[in-house]
């Protein structure tokens, strides 16, 4: 790893980070409903799961990018 990659992969650990601490929150608020039926809190905890790993998955895929040492992945378009 090059130096200075550390300050190129904090950007997005903070936002991945802040967004699925958004998704958990809510997902704690709805379940704490109690006017919220089974299988709609089963909905509202399932639509905020999926970018969630969408999310996951392309931080993962930016902090593999950064490490090989394309940090501006515009150049490719």
């Amino acid at each position: 790893m090059k130096k200075g990659h550390g300050k190129k992969m904090a950007a997005p650990i903070v936002i991945t980070a802040l967004i699925l601490l958004y998704y958990t929150a809510m997902g704690l608020i709805i379940l704490r409903l109690p006017w919220v039926r089974p299988w709609l809190r089963a909905v509202l905890i399932a639509v905020p799961l999926i970018p969630s790993c969408v999310i996951l998955y392309v931080m993962i895929q930016r902090i593999g990018e950064i490490k090989k040492g394309e940090e501006d992945d515009l150049d490719q378009y």
